[in-house]
């Protein structure tokens, strides 16, 4: 399948991209061989082997939950900006009837 220097330019034109006439020429080439190897990769791939997310398998790499006393509320509000009720007072962003 050969990429055209007018498809190149489409694609530059639905990208917002300023391409050059040289830059243009120059690639159609290396978009057609970028397309030749995923095709290729395509073929390789085969029906029996599953999609993998890594090259290993992992397994829950994550510490088990542990309850753990937390810092006292004056110290943790001793850092913050603003505090109300003995919690953290931000600005609103929401409409208050939403």
């Amino acid at each position: 399948m050969a990429i055209t220097r007018d498809e190149v330019a489409h694609l530059a034109r639905l990208s917002r991209m300023s391409l050059s006439d040289d830059e243009l020429d120059a690639l159609a080439p290396q978009l057609e061989a970028i397309l030749s190897h995923v095709a290729r990769v395509a073929e390789v791939a085969a029906a029996d082997i599953p999609p993998t997310s890594h090259a290993v398998p992992l397994t829950n790499v994550f510490r088990t939950d542990a309850v753990q006393p937390s810092l006292p509320v004056d110290e943790v509000l001793a850092g913050a900006p603003a505090a109300e009720d003995g919690r953290f007072r931000v600005p609103r962003i929401l409409d208050p009837q939403e």
